[in-house]
């Protein structure tokens, strides 16, 4: 059983930068495959980036591209998600998921991850 616990999100204004942390419980973190998604009211839930049991690969939404960087860190039990030029359009609740199973091209299939954190809201002003 994996835990993930979400903290990080808050309130910023266009422009502005949020560093989201997913802290997991279990000693086998550093076999799994990270995700994080976002959902905003009335719309599914998307995928934003994920990051390879050793860090070597990422990939990300198109639409965050070039804004958003994943990270993780296996010491720490850990995954980042640092968000830079933050548009209105980014405003979600923002999710990690982790899945031992999935390989990286599966990843933005939220129903392929197992474990999820409870999430941590992001509101973007303009």
């Amino acid at each position: 059983q994996v835990q993930l616990v979400e903290s990080g999100g808050g309130l910023v204004q266009a422009g502005g930068s949020l560093r989201l942390s997913c802290a997991t419980s279990g000693r086998t973190f550093s076999s799994y495959l990270m995700g994080w998604f976002r959902q905003a009211p009335g719309k599914e839930r998307e995928f934003v980036a994920a990051i390879s049991w050793s860090a070597s690969n990422t990939y990300y939404a198109d639409s965050v591209k070039g804004r958003f960087t994943i990270s993780r860190d296996n010491a720490k039990n850990t995954v980042y998600l640092q968000m830079n030029s933050l548009k209105p359009e980014d405003t979600a609740v923002y999710y990690c998921a982790a899945d031992a199973q999935i390989p990286l091209g599966s990843s933005t299939r939220y129903w392929e991850y197992d474990y999820w954190g409870q999430g941590t809201q992001v509101t973007v002003s303009s």
